[in-house]
């Protein structure tokens, strides 16, 4: 017969637990054990502790885990340097002021942990995922009950698309699923709360594709679910800005380095303007960047179904500026600013 852990008789009804706890035993075969599934690297970094990947652990009452309460920020790591560090820990902290969380340890010694996890995984190229949450409360909504909020960090290895996608370009649709308004959740900040953007990434992957364009409610481009946008037309680069129509994107680390020196490195401009899905469709190439995606080319847009062809494959500039942006993140010095 199954047994609780830590079960207590209370007021006699010890037999009822257990024979509740046989009627259910069967379910634990629905979920593999931690080791099974997970394997033991990379070693993580959980709230002071660097633990195996199969034991970090964080409290099923965790704020992060039952509301989406907290941020993150996803980093790249080349040649044991972490890309655009300082602009990284500037908005992470920057988030979690705008959602009122205090993380409570210093930048200083968050940078110090994503380099203990890159030397304890052997690291030389891969990504961190640096995780703030509100901490373990109570099962309210109350961040007040939530003392001191989690920090984990994760640096292990990770790929969005196939090689095929860099060469040839991606398809993408156009989802239903609009961005929110500014006033209702600020898509400027971070957050664990993704779910408007996995309900976007579920349509493209109804159609058949791995990425979405999301509109505004009042129909302006916003960002995909997790890349920003660019698109070119006439040799000029355009990209949206992160306020834009009653809501707007995330400012993408990648996106602000392919737009204030990337292109101007290679002789383009880039113009920050609100865009309509139409002035995409009508341009000559698109382009997507990400921490994760890096730079990736999009050759036909879908919307309603239909097709819009743009290219058959990477075109000519975001093909230049795309084996900059590799030259850069595999040169000394790789930079951390």
């Amino acid at each position: 017969m199954s047994t609780i852990k830590g079960s207590v008789s209370v007021n006699g009804h010890t037999s009822a637990l257990e024979e509740l706890a046989t009627s259910t035993a069967h379910l634990t075969k629905v979920w593999p054990t931690p080791s099974q599934q997970l394997g033991e690297r990379p070693l993580v970094w959980v709230n002071g502790s660097l633990l195996p990947k199969s034991q970090a652990m964080i409290s099923v009452y965790d704020h992060g885990l039952l509301y989406g309460d907290g941020v993150f920020e996803g980093i790249r790591v080349y040649r044991r340097k972490i890309f655009k560090l300082k602009q990284h820990m500037e908005r992470l902290y920057e988030c979690a002021r705008k959602i009122r969380m205090e993380i409570p340890i210093s930048i200083e010694d968050m940078i110090n942990v994503q380099r203990l996890c890159i030397e304890a995984n052997n690291l030389d190229d891969g990504y961190i995922r640096l995780v703030v949450s509100r901490g373990a409360g109570t099962l309210g909504l109350d961040p007040r009950r939530c003392p001191v909020p989690g920090v984990i960090c994760i640096a292990d290895q990770i790929s969005l698309y196939g090689k095929s996608f860099y060469e040839n370009g991606m398809r993408v649709i156009v989802a239903k699923r609009p961005k929110p308004a500014r006033e209702a959740l600020d898509p400027r900040i971070k957050s664990l709360n993704y779910l408007n953007n996995i309900m976007a990434k579920c349509e493209a992957i109804d159609q058949g594709c791995d990425e979405a364009i999301m509109l505004s409610t009042d129909g302006f481009v916003t960002e995909c679910t997790g890349d920003n946008i660019f698109i070119i037309k006439d040799g000029v680069v355009y990209t949206p800005p992160n306020s834009t129509g009653n809501s707007g994107s995330l400012e993408g680390i990648t996106q602000r380095f392919v737009r204030d020196e990337l292109i101007p490195m290679c002789g383009m401009k880039c113009v920050v303007k609100d865009m309509r899905i139409e002035e995409v469709l009508a341009a000559d190439e698109v382009f997507l960047t990400g921490t994760a995606a890096e730079m990736i080319a999009v050759n036909q847009i879908d919307i309603d179904g239909k097709g819009h062809k743009l290219s058959d494959g990477e075109g000519p500039l975001t093909n230049k500026l795309r084996h900059k942006f590799r030259a850069i993140v595999t040169s000394d010095p790789i930079p951390e600013d």
